[in-house]
Order: C-alpha cells, then structure tokens, then sequence
C-alpha cells in the first residue's frame, strides 16, 4: 500500500493537481469512460459478493443501453479481493493507479472496506460502497449506499423488544463489523433493561460450530442476533439444523442473510427465521419487477435479487447521476454535486438520496421473515425513507459509543 510520509507527503501535496488529474479524476478516453468493480469472487465471501457484482454489471448494461453518461459508454474493470482485506488494498491500488479508472464500486465486509479506504483517500479517488454496516465512519471518498446502523441494526433489536424478546445471544464472524454492531446492540439492550446472555464470534472460514452452539444451548436464548458472514452462515445454520433447532427453538435475527443466502443454506432450514434489510426481492414498488425481471433475464431464472445486491445497483445509477449533474467524471466535480442533498434515484427499495453531509443515503427499513419458498417477506416496514445516522447521534443510549 502506497503510504505518503514525511517529504514524500510534501511533494504529494505540491503535485496534488497531478494526482488527481491521472488517478481519481475519473479520466475518459475517447467514447468510453472506465470504472472498476472490486468484489470477493473467491473465497468464503464470494457466495455473497458475486450476486452484488451482477447487480453492477446489469447497472452498467442498462446505462449503456440509455446513451451511456455524459455520452460515453462505462467500460469497466473487475478485480477479485479473494476474501482478504490485503488482496483488496493491493487491487485497490491497481485499479486507481494503474487502470486510472474513473471510480470503484466494490467491498462487501467492514475489514475491506477499511483496508482499501487510505488508498481511496491517498489518491482522491471515490469508493460506492453497497452494503449494510456498523456505521461510526465517515470517508470523503466513500458514498455509503448500503444501511447504516439507525437503519438496519436499531430498527431490528427495537422491532425484537416489541414482540417480547428478553435474552439475546449475540454471535459474529471476528471482523469490525461484527463486533461493533454488538457494541453498538449491548448498549440498546441494556437500556431496555433487557439481558445479553452470551457473545461468541467465529473465524471467517471457521466451519465447524459445536462448541458455538453448545454455549448457546447452556445460555438459553430467547433470540439469537446473528452477525456471521459469508460460508459461515451455511455451516452455523446446518449445523443447528442436524440437531433439529428451527425458529422455533431459537429464533434468529440475522443481518448479513439475503435471498442469495437463503438459496445457499435452504428454505427448509430458514423458515420463519427473521433479518433486517431496506430491501427484498418481493418488495413492492413497480421499479422493484422490473429490476427483478431485468435480474433473471441477465443471469437466470432461478437467481434471486437481494439488499446487497439492490444498493449495488442503485449505486451505479447515483453515480451517473452525480457525474450529469457534475458535467464531469472528475473525483472532485462529483463530490460537489453530491454535496449539494439533490442526488437521488428511484430505486427498487422506494427512492433513495444521498444525504449530502455524510454520503450515505436516506433509506426505508424492512424487517423480514424467510418464507418455504426460499424468498424473503416484510413484516415490519417504515412509514417513509429514514434519513441515516451513521454515529447514531440521536440516541442518547449510543453516547461514547463512537469514542
């Protein structure tokens, strides 16, 4: 990872323009204009990263198909993160440095995430980072359109506390989101007056769950929030259902489990089981049948739309949009225009805007429950899109949290 210090840092700053002008400008070359895509197409996180980089790949498509931006078509790039934050730092810089791509639609956990941000920020590039996550950030190289915390994870414990859950377990993958979101659940508990009885975390690649599960038995929940990532979600689940545990016997809020997800694991062994997420492949808004059927027609009848996957999709088309509004594909022309609160889209979720403080977008919230047809259905939904609160500075529970 290219690192600026000391006098390098100073002759950085003199050829700020130079950077910019040949980086993260956004630089054009003849009827096309170049982005990259940066996503896990290998290891434990591609059963979740691939579905997020079609939905790119049908943005693109539809676009292009529509005259393309500013008149030119979008090219673009794809490099595999390999389900590692290094891998994804190293492609990073690749694709900004050396394919001098215009901007990057890419990551999926918080640990890549935060590996590629400096590299983003270093050179002045822009990141459209489409999933949920913990919040307690805010990068001027990164449009956020995925839910933050206030939109995602609060809604989810209050819609718990509503229907009389008392005793949450609270189990992740080891990573930064993971951990925060329980930070961040442990504190809106408690205010309830309410118990966590158990915390436990997982390796990525961790697959075997006995003695995860064990601890679960001995603390006797009443709901599990579950925070696992990628293939770890398949082994925990399967295993809970070799011992005939169903929602039943232990409820499940789960926050990283779409419809790709549900596919992978099985509607037998997800039924009735809850998650969290501002968009379903059953919502339903005439945007969202069209964006489905476009889905399947592109990649196949049985492939299935989800949240990650929609705000990958609604990220291409805020970008274009921003660079119309702009009237440049330049880094610093497209954050004024995102800037200015008026970038929006009429997405499959309901419309959605980047809110131009913070850059990430005012979204509706649906809590879900896994149907014995694999999709996912709405039991819970705001009145109206809620505006994101990525430090939760409007719950007086969440105080410190961010410190």
């Amino acid at each position: 990872m290219k690192k600026f210090t000391g006098a390098v840092l100073a002759g950085a700053v003199i050829a700020a323009s130079l950077v910019t002008g040949l980086t993260g400008c956004g630089k054009s070359s003849g009827a096309t204009v170049k982005v990259g895509l940066l996503h896990s197409l290998t290891g434990p996180m591609a059963i979740s990263e691939k579905s997020v980089r079609d939905a790119e790949l049908l943005a693109i498509e539809e676009i292009n198909k529509a005259g393309g931006v500013l008149g030119k078509q979008i090219s673009y790039v794809e490099e595999d993160g390999a389900s590692e934050p290094s891998t994804f730092a190293t492609k990073a810089e690749k694709l900004i440095d050396s394919e001098k791509v215009a901007t990057v639609f890419g990551c999926w956990t918080s640990s890549s995430r935060k590996a590629v941000k400096p590299m983003f920020e270093e050179y002045n590039s822009l990141l459209w980072y489409p999933v949920q996550y913990e919040g307690m950030e805010q990068s001027p190289n990164i449009i956020y359109t995925g839910a933050a915390p206030n939109q995602q994870i609060v809604p989810a414990i209050d819609y718990l506390i509503s229907k009389g859950y008392k005793k949450f377990f609270l189990l992740g993958s080891d990573y930064v989101f993971p951990r925060t979101a329980n930070m961040i659940i442990t504190a809106q508990v408690k205010n309830a007056g309410l118990t966590v009885v158990g915390e436990e975390y997982a390796d990525m690649d961790q697959t075997d769950f006995a003695a995860i599960i064990s601890k679960i038995e001995s603390a006797k929940p009443d709901v599990i929030v579950n925070t696992l990532n990628g293939t770890g979600n398949v082994s925990f689940f399967k295993q809970m259902s070799e011992k005939n545990y169903s929602a039943k016997d232990y409820m499940t809020m789960s926050f990283s489990i779409a419809e790709e997800e549900v596919a992978t694991i099985g509607a037998d062994i997800l039924k009735d089981h809850l998650v969290s997420w501002n968009y379903y492949q059953t919502t339903a808004t005439p945007v969202n049948k069209k964006f489905v059927d476009s889905y399947k027609a592109m990649f196949g009848a049985k492939r299935v739309t989800s949240d990650p996957a929609e705000a990958a999709y609604d990220a291409v088309y805020l970008w274009a949009a921003a660079c119309e509004k702009a009237g440049s594909f330049k880094v610093e022309d497209v954050l004024a225009a995102i800037r200015t609160g008026s970038i929006s889209f009429d997405a499959p979720e309901g419309k959605v805007v980047i809110n131009g403080e913070n850059q990430h977008l005012s979204k509706p919230v649906r809590v879900g429950q896994v149907g014995e047809d694999g999709l996912i259905y709405t039991v819970y939904e705001t009145p109206s899109a809620v505006s994101p609160d990525p430090y939760l500075t409007t719950y007086d529970w969440a105080k410190g949290l961010s410190n």
